[in-house]
């Protein structure tokens, strides 16, 4: 027998189905695996997946905290301006209320003492209305005066016109005092310098018995605040005020408290 000769098998031969089943076998088994790696890659990157969901929520909870904090805060501070506002505004007007209080106090004041006053000077002239004609009338023999009587009266008409200055005593100005000081100064009498001494200096004498020469002064003797001479016919000469100056006026124009004689 050749060696080349073909020896027959004695070996079943393997059906072709059951090749196609192993086949098939070894292919699902592969696949299966593959299923289940992939299963569990799924699942091991899904997990990253559903923490990076729950982030964003965590993260927007606390920004609204945050945010309604803020909020809160700039409301109290408003609120709290707001206060300060209405509490300085408050004590301003308190401020304000107490200043016009004051002012409407003073003002009363000023008003009541104006009132007094001007009862009290028409009072006096109330009581001395009976005066008035007697004096205007009054025949007296200083209206025809000579001597040192015509001198100062000479004297203090020709200082009419000239200007009143608080302290002058001539002789382009004088106050009220300083002009009579100077009038008798034209006799040869040396007077005190002020009112209030001047209105005591001679004997006091009745408004009724006037005489050229004597001394009218206007408040109470020892402390009066307005002197002048009186000059016969219901007439007197003084230095007034700084408006008016050195004039002549009636009696009735604003009737003297008394009078004094040094003559």
């Amino acid at each position: 027998m050749s060696p080349n000769a073909h020896i027959t098998s004695h070996r079943k031969p393997r059906p072709a189905t059951q090749s196609w089943v192993i086949r098939t076998g070894v292919a699902g088994g592969v696949l299966s695996t593959l299923a289940v790696a992939g299963a569990g890659s799924a699942t091991a990157v899904e997990k990253p997946a559903e923490a990076t969901m729950e982030m964003p929520a965590f993260n927007a909870e606390i920004s609204t905290s945050i945010a309604q904090s803020a909020v809160a805060t700039q409301q109290a501070a408003v609120d709290y301006q707001v206060r300060a506002q209405v509490e300085d505004a408050i004590d301003h007007a308190k401020a304000d209320a107490k200043k016009a209080k004051e002012e409407a106090d003073r003002k009363a004041e000023a008003e009541r003492k104006a009132a007094e006053q001007e009862k009290r000077d028409a009072d006096a002239r109330a009581s001395r209305s009976s005066d008035r004609g007697s004096l205007s009338t009054k025949s007296e023999s200083s209206s025809s005066a000579t001597g040192s009587t015509a001198t100062l009266v000479s004297f203090l008409e020709a200082q009419l016109g000239k200007a009143y200055v608080m302290g002058a005593t001539g002789s382009s100005s004088y106050d009220c005092s300083g002009l009579v000081m100077a009038a008798y100064n034209q006799i040869g009498i040396d007077l005190p310098r002020v009112s209030q001494d001047q209105s005591t200096a001679g004997t006091q004498v009745g408004l009724d018995n006037l005489k050229t020469g004597d001394i009218l002064y206007w408040g109470s003797a020892g402390s009066a605040y307005h002197v002048a001479v009186y000059i016969g016919g219901g007439k007197f000469i003084g230095a007034q005020n700084p408006s008016s100056g050195v004039v002549e006026r009636d009696l009735s124009y604003s009737p003297p408290t008394g009078a004094v004689r040094v003559l």
